[in-house]
């Protein structure tokens, strides 16, 4: 009988997997394009050529997706498998979630030297990955209010009026950018981590976002 013994599952469904990759390529699309409506530079020849006419459309193109990304991983929280259920983000509610939460931060704080194996999310990962979804969702509103001022009446303009309760104009532009340099911080430490536990645990934890599948290792009595 071997040591140990590798159990191949499938974690992360098609819809999971799929919200990741549609993210990411918005992120990218976002902040590109947001860093030249922040600060316009023109490169076309002549105004004719509508360069930042088309920087805002793809702008406002990639906000469109991401935030019907956001709202689709929301709801697949209430239907998809345990791993991306809406429970594994608040490990804290269970006994064995608090349990596994000690024992992450007991690795990270070096208090310990073998990483605690995890088939999905870490429990400290899906607790930031509620702060993170936080910020998403302010992102997503200080952008289609600010996006909104340009048909004041319309249905948008109406539906997000308590934004402009809450936020000044210049509050909502530094608020939505404020979030994405902390969803730039949490992009890093995401790699880094991803790195590290694929390294450590051999599960295939960065692959597993393209195949859905990962690999536990069980230690045999």
């Amino acid at each position: 009988m071997p040591l140990h013994s590798k159990y191949k599952r499938y974690v992360w469904e098609l819809p999971v997997r799929l919200n990741h990759w549609v993210n990411v390529l918005c992120i990218v699309a976002l902040s590109v394009t947001g860093f030249f409506i922040g600060n316009p530079v023109s490169f076309g020849q002549s105004a004719s050529d509508f360069t930042m006419g088309w920087i805002r459309f793809i702008h406002f193109t990639a906000a469109y997706m991401f935030a019907i990304s956001v709202i689709c991983r929301v709801v697949w929280a209430f239907i998809g498998n345990e791993y991306s259920g809406w429970r594994a983000f608040f490990p804290l509610i269970t006994a064995e979630g608090r349990e596994k939460t000690v024992k992450m931060l007991r690795y990270y704080m070096f208090m310990d030297k073998e990483v605690p194996e995890t088939v999905g999310h870490n429990p400290l990962a899906t607790s930031a990955y509620v702060v993170l979804f936080g910020l998403y969702s302010l992102i997503i509103l200080t952008g289609f209010a600010l996006y909104a001022q340009h048909a004041p009446g319309s249905p948008m303009f109406r539906l997000l009026g308590f934004m402009y309760s809450i936020f000044s104009n210049q509050g909502m532009r530094l608020m939505h950018h404020a979030s994405m340099w902390m969803v730039f911080g949490f992009i890093i430490n995401h790699i880094y981590s991803a790195v590290l536990f694929d390294l450590k645990e051999h599960g295939a934890e960065i692959s597993s976002m393209v195949s859905g599948y990962k690999f536990t290792v069980k230690k045999e009595k």
